[in-house]
């Protein structure tokens, strides 16, 4: 994915907290890029021209989606992640430090109603016994727990490090996404039309799941953000 616009000025304050949690976080460099000095809404963090507060619609899901959000990704305005929180309110958001693995997700992961999955590619033979298809899911919601997708918000560089470097999720069963969809993202520039943007992933997961309703309206809401 390209470069990312930075945190604007008025939030620079808050940068020695984690904005998942409001907890004080690892020291990290400042973070500057084009369009620091943007006016932006403090609700969406667009532009307020190109402000999406107006068009939020709200929808319920089985399945949630908890986003494990690399500590720079929070900042990027072109960030997708944040989209799935305003449509889902049951979507929960951890920030990845490398050093500091994030308590209360691995509290949840030790809670039997949820059934989580690793969102990621099969493409690796080191893990493969670890690799399920969408019918666990299903099989999930039969045995009445709660689906959970855990999306690894950020680059794809930064993704595979996360994934390579988070033990606590060694254990869970890894979920490839296998859809036909195209990116339709304009914001950021994949290397492959193949590599969906956070939200596209969530949409296709729901889509896949059973959960069409949610996966329409937050597919509504993506458009909405992608022409802004």
């Amino acid at each position: 994915m390209p470069d990312a616009t930075s945190l604007p000025p008025e939030h620079d304050a808050m940068t020695d907290r984690d904005p998942a949690t409001g907890h004080p976080r690892p020291p990290r460099r400042e973070f500057k890029a084009r369009g620091s000095f943007v006016k932006r809404c403090e609700g969406c963090n667009l532009p307020e021209l190109n402000c999406l507060c107006p068009y939020q619609v709200k929808a319920e899901s089985d399945a949630q989606v908890w986003l494990l959000t690399h500590s720079i990704e929070h900042y990027k305005p072109t960030n997708t992640g944040r989209l799935i929180g305003d449509v889902l309110t049951n979507t929960r958001v951890f920030t990845w430090y490398r050093t500091a693995p994030d308590e209360a997700l691995a509290a949840l992961l030790q809670d039997p109603r949820y059934a989580p999955f690793v969102i990621f590619p099969d493409d690796q033979p080191d893990y493969a016994d670890r690799v399920v298809d969408i019918d666990a899911v299903h099989a999930a919601k039969q045995q009445a727990r709660i689906p959970v997708f855990i999306i690894l918000d950020g680059t794809w560089r930064q993704a595979r490090r996360m994934f390579r470097k988070s033990p606590y999720l060694d254990a869970l069963p890894v979920l490839p996404l296998r859809t036909e969809r195209e990116t339709r993202y304009r914001l950021r520039k994949p290397a492959s039309k193949a590599h969906l943007c956070t939200a596209e992933v969530a949409i296709e997961l729901l889509r896949q799941s059973g959960d069409e309703t949610a996966a329409s309206v937050l597919d509504d809401y993506f458009d909405v953000f992608n022409d802004s």
